[in-house]
């Protein structure tokens, strides 16, 4: 398949630290679900555990500065935005194709 090549976990480990508010001033993750605390409780299986991109994270991959910014269903307000955005599985909210 095309899967990492090091397995799932040390991916997942990324992703919580990515979302853990105490590991970094501005977390890149938006995390649902149990991800660890402060006082090194482990996170959740990745199965209890959901996650989508910040604003922050969300200005910084997908929108370009030259062209402007995009709002989180990746309709441009004033210009465009870096990748091509399509409708998710049920057309209620657009992603992107590819992460920079």
């Amino acid at each position: 398949g095309k899967f990492h090549p090091h397995g799932d976990a040390s991916v997942y480990d990324a992703l919580v630290r990515l979302a853990q508010p105490f590991s970094s001033a501005c977390p890149l993750i938006d995390g649902h679900g149990n991800f660890g605390s402060v006082d090194a409780d482990p996170p959740a299986a990745m199965r209890y555990t959901e996650c989508r991109l910040t604003h922050l994270a969300f200005d910084a991959l997908l929108n370009r500065a030259d062209l402007g910014t995009a709002d989180n269903k990746g309709l441009p307000f004033h210009g465009g935005i870096s990748v091509d955005m399509i409708s998710n599985f049920d057309d209620s909210d657009r992603e992107p194709i590819v992460l920079p």
